[in-house]
């Protein structure tokens, strides 16, 4: 990820916290993307609490106003931002409760549906309202879609414990570095691949994957040297392997999540970031963050397309 001039130092520094902190009472199975059987996602926050505002409800388009729902796609393979809980089938994680807080705000109940990483943006406006699945805001993305952030992450290596393939973030030339597809960590690890390339060095091996619980699970069974993710998703990785991955490495620069929405659609846009607003004003959003061990990362204002 790379630093934009809007955040501080401090800010970045919230984000390193996370690495410390991004430790739940929900448990995930590395290779399924579920939560285990002795421990549900208790961190959940409860939308039934949050009142509707009927001032920013009235900024929604006409038709899903009528429908009573904001349908949403978010890739639920990434805990702790978005996994599926005890019961094989509810989405929990703490942009779950964000979207599910906005959905209130707004009156409405949200529809989150599973959907592949890389094929939520592309479906904007068409099969889902809007998207929120760890979307780092990038110059590349604003060109597709609306994007509003609400939170900062950084990114951060791990490796199995003891580190025995002796990977070296610094000189990641020569390494196997698993990956998720088309994250933003995808794209940093192809730039680097190329770089190797043309410096005559070792190849880089990205290895991706379409889920990250594949990413953690190959990453503890051997086949890869190292694995790469927001910095959250690292230290839950840490934390639900019980030591079986450790994190290496600094946290790189923070960068904002943002809730996706069409570019073409004004009026959710504008409830959209309305709502985040009346809910990082009022503390809720903090109070959701804080719910899944992640303090001190909710953003000050809900800004549309911050550029990189």
């Amino acid at each position: 990820m790379r630093r934009l001039p809007a955040f501080t130092a401090a800010t970045a520094l919230t984000a390193a916290a996370l690495v410390l902190t991004a430790c739940t009472d929900a448990s995930q199975q590395p290779a399924g993307g579920t939560a285990s059987d002795d421990a549900s996602a208790t961190a959940s926050f409860d939308p039934s609490a949050i009142e509707a505002d009927a001032e920013i409800a009235a900024m929604l388009p006409k038709e899903i106003a009528d429908k009573g729902t904001l349908s949403v796609g978010s890739d639920t393979a990434y805990a702790p931002a978005e996994f599926i809980d005890v019961d094989g089938k509810t989405p929990v994680g703490f942009d779950i409760d964000t979207i599910n807080a906005v959905a209130a705000v707004l009156g409405l109940e949200a529809d989150v549906q599973t959907a592949a990483f890389d094929g939520i943006i592309p479906a904007i406006g068409s099969k889902y309202d809007v998207g929120i699945s760890a979307f780092t805001i990038t110059d590349e993305r604003t060109a597709e879609a609306n994007m509003i952030s609400y939170a900062v992450a950084g990114s951060q290596f791990g490796v199995a414990a003891d580190n025995p393939e002796g990977f070296d973030p610094e000189n990641l030339c020569g390494s196997t570095i698993g990956v998720q597809t088309s994250t933003i960590q995808d794209e940093e690890l192809t730039e680097a691949a190329k770089d190797c390339e043309d410096e005559g060095e070792e190849p880089l091996e990205v290895v991706r994957y379409e889920s990250q619980a594949d990413v953690t699970t190959n990453l503890v069974g051997g086949k890869l040297q190292a694995m790469y993710a927001d910095s959250p998703i690292t230290a839950y990785a840490v934390e639900q392997t019980s030591g079986e991955v450790e994190t290496i490495g600094e946290i790189n620069d923070a960068a904002p999540y943002g809730i996706v929405v069409a570019q073409d659609d004004d009026e959710l846009t504008e409830a959209v970031k309305a709502a985040l607003q009346k809910l990082i004003d009022d503390g809720t959003l903090e109070e959701i963050f804080a719910g899944w061990g992640s303090e001190g990362v909710v953003v000050d204002e809900a800004e549309l397309n911050p550029a990189e």
